[in-house]
Parts: structure tokens; sequence; C-alpha cells
């Protein structure tokens, strides 16, 4: 089972101060790219792994999909999605995508936000979804780059210049690495991009978008403290297709 740390009441307290969860997909600054991904929803059944307070999930029936499933580990996650929406055409479902298996052919479209970091065995749930996609139906993710999180102590240091630097090491050894954020010792798991890209193709997915996330410099002028990221990338989006 999956480190359920999104209940645990300190971690939930400073997660919902993000400007993500404060502001939904208008303060995530990596949406506009990720949605560029997206094919036509509309008529789509749809699945969001981690769905966390459902943000994509409403988005989704808004933009047409036919039904949307929204999957999380975390109670105090669905119970705020549920909270948010009342549409009986998206489901929240409380479920561990580390252990679940979706009906086959059961969905048209799957999406996934930072979450797939946090799966130990990320080739089984490559096939799962994988399995569960119509033929043609694409898979949309975000997910910590693995430069981001390679280092044991992923912090900023500076050089002798007083440049910020992001530490890279230990990017070749991969497995668990634990943080603290907002709590002690969040779980995630570090992979290589060969081996999540490869995971895909060995499931059977066709990769169509890769992009290493960088803030436009619109979103820099009006986040100034996006900046930063201009520096290593912090997230990894992948469109693929079934």
């Amino acid at each position: 089972m999956a480190q359920n740390i999104y209940d645990n009441p300190v971690f939930f307290s400073g997660y919902s101060q993000l400007p993500r969860q404060i502001h939904g997909l208008a303060g995530a600054p990596e949406w506009p790219v990720l949605r560029g991904m997206f094919p036509d929803v509309a008529g789509k059944r749809a699945v969001d792994l981690g769905c966390g307070f459902g943000w994509v999930s409403r988005w989704l029936r808004e933009n047409g999909a036919e039904t949307v499933l929204g999957i999380d580990l975390s109670e105090t996650m669905i119970a705020r999605a549920r909270a948010l929406s009342a549409d009986p055409a998206v489901e929240y479902r409380i479920a561990d995508i580390e252990t679940i298996d979706l009906q086959e052919s059961a969905f048209d479209f799957a999406f996934s936000s930072l979450t797939f970091h946090y799966v130990r065995d990320f080739d089984r749930l490559a096939r799962m979804i994988h399995r569960s996609l119509t033929p043609g139906s694409h898979l949309v993710f975000s997910i910590e780059h693995p430069i981001f999180m390679a280092a044991a102590h992923p912090h900023w240091i500076e050089d002798e210049d007083g440049r910020k630097t992001w530490p890279v090491n230990r990017y070749a050894i991969e497995g668990e690495r634990r943080t603290d954020w907002f709590a002690k010792g969040v779980l995630k798991y570090h992979r290589t991009i060969a081996t999540t890209l490869s995971a895909l193709i060995r499931a059977g997915f066709a990769l169509e978008a890769i992009d290493e996330f960088a803030p436009s410099r619109e979103q820099v002028e009006e986040t100034p403290a996006l900046e930063e990221e201009l520096e290593r990338p912090m997230m990894l989006l992948v469109s693929a297709r079934r």
C-alpha cells in the first residue's frame, strides 16, 4: 500500500495552502501545457488517477466528458472533492492506484497530476492503465522531474557567484527517496526519465509529447517567484497514446 501522507493533518494543513489548492487550475503554472496535450475529451469516459481535490475531474466534465472517475488514496482529499461537486457523472472513489485494477477498456482518457512518483511499481501501473483504455485513447500525466527528486537532500545551494544551483546526485540510483515537505519522511520513488518512458513503451503506449516544464516569460513577470524554476526542471509532462 502506498504511503497515505495526505491524511496526515499536519501535512494536509500545509498542502491546502498551496496556490494550486487555493486557486485550482489557475494556480498550477504547468496547467496550460498539460491542457495542450489533451485530446478532445467530449463524450469520453475519463479517469483521474490521484485526483486530489478534483480540479481536473471537474474540468473534464465541464469540457464535455461523459463520465469521470476520480481516484485518490486520501479520505480527506476525496471528502473535499465530493464537497466541491454534486455532478452525478463525476464519481470520486477512495482507492490505492498502487494496487487497483481498473476494468478492461473502461475508459477513453486517463490523466494524473503529480502522483505517479508515489508509486513503487510503475511498470505494473502502466500496464494496468493501458489495459483499462480503449484503442487510440490517451494517457496524459505529470510527475516530479527526476532531476528535481534524485538528490538525497534536494534543496537550493549557492555557488561561488551566489547563483542558485540544484544538486543532481544519485541520479542513476533509483528507488526510495524520503523528504521533509510539510511533514517528515514523505516517501517518493525516483526513476530516471529513461526508466519512466521505457515502462510506457513496454506497456504498449506510443509517446506523443514530452515536456520538461519551465514557466513562460509572462508567468515569471506575473509571479516573480517562478523565476527559480528556470534553473532546473521541476516537472516532467508526458502524453502517450494507447
